[in-house]
């Protein structure tokens, strides 16, 4: 299968369209059970850096070929910038610090930051680095016979490119967390979604991944603006109080309608209506006084608005098209 173009440049990531606004990308080590090496941790930063700014996609599945989703990172090959012949241990420890976050840490913050939603499908073993890869998408699913563990206490290290940082707010069992990344045990697909660690377990391969492109496909015909600002928010609600994420959304909001000629949520009459569009459907919907109506295909007036009790409204709002969206307020 051919690579999609302006993803065609990798060698550990399989890149490609699995149908319209769906990236279909494959970690593609299966000889070394796909173990991330040096290559795979910048590619996968760079593959998600252009997913940000690649109005095409809509959303992404993350997968990985051969037996094993991940053996987790390749000791062999770790990556990361260091100096071989620098002798001063001072700068090798700084060396070594920004190593792991300009190229390790970033390659997952990628996913996280992109903007579009990324499902991750897991099968067989998901060790170490494949659980901080996880805790950076939005949905992760995976096969009855997926098998997990936090792994780096077994190797020397403490996970550090995101697992003790994102996985006790995706479970909520502070406890849960402590004893897997103390211990390094394995843990099965049905305790993982006991603790929340994934949403939904399938009987196999084939049929989990059917399922991942059948979400991926639903999400990718929802409006990509309102999706991308719906990830934003629950990324940013997530690291912040309730009040400050109801202070970010409603920036976020005033700052999307504001880009809508003639359209001020701030001096519009409080029956504002939203009504959302996209190319697939026959005909937007509109929203007013919690019910609703349809609009024709041309000319945006309605020739009414559904009321509360039946009634009819007499005079429709006007609506203006932007983008996959239209917006109507009342005069």
């Amino acid at each position: 299968m051919a690579a999609a173009a302006g993803y065609d440049d990798f060698e550990t990531l399989l890149v490609t369209w699995a149908s319209e606004g769906v990236l279909s990308v494959m970690i593609n080590r299966p000889e070394r059970s796909n173990a991330m090496n040096g290559t795979f941790w910048i590619e996968c930063r760079d593959c998600f850096a252009r997913v940000r700014t690649d109005n095409d996609v809509r959303a992404a599945v993350v997968f990985a070929a051969g037996r094993n989703f991940t053996a987790g990172l390749d000791l062999q090959d770790p990556g990361g910038h260091s100096d071989p012949g620098q002798k001063d241990v001072g700068r090798k420890a700084y060396a070594m610090h920004d190593s792991i976050l300009e190229v390790h840490q970033a390659s997952f913050n990628s996913i996280e930051d992109c903007a579009k939603p990324v499902i991750i499908a897991i099968h067989g073993a998901c060790i170490g680095g494949g659980i901080d890869m996880m805790c950076a998408c939005d949905i992760r699913m995976c096969t009855a016979d997926a098998k997990f563990c936090i792994k780096e206490v077994d190797v020397g290290l403490a996970a550090d490119v995101g697992t003790l940082q994102r996985l006790p707010k995706i479970v909520g069992n502070d406890s849960k967390v402590r004893e897997l990344a103390y211990t390094a045990r394995v843990f099965m697909a049905d305790e993982a979604q006991s603790i929340g660690l994934v949403g939904d377990v399938h009987p196999d391969q084939e049929s989990m991944m059917a399922a991942a492109f059948e979400m991926a496909t639903l999400i990718a015909s929802k409006s990509p603006l309102a999706v991308s600002g719906t990830k934003r928010n629950l990324v940013y609600a997530r690291d912040h109080t309730v009040a400050e994420g109801l202070e970010y959304v409603a920036t976020w909001v005033r700052l999307i309608a504001a880009s809508v000629p003639h359209l001020a949520w701030h001096s519009a009459p409080a029956n504002n209506v939203w009504l959302s569009w996209t190319e697939r459907s026959h005909a937007p919907v509109a929203r007013h006084d919690g019910q609703h109506a349809s609009l024709p295909q041309e000319g945006w007036e309605p020739a009414c608005v559904q009321a509360a009790g039946g009634r009819e409204q007499q005079q429709p709002p006007q609506a203006i098209m932007r983008g996959n969206c239209v917006y109507a307020y009342r005069r």
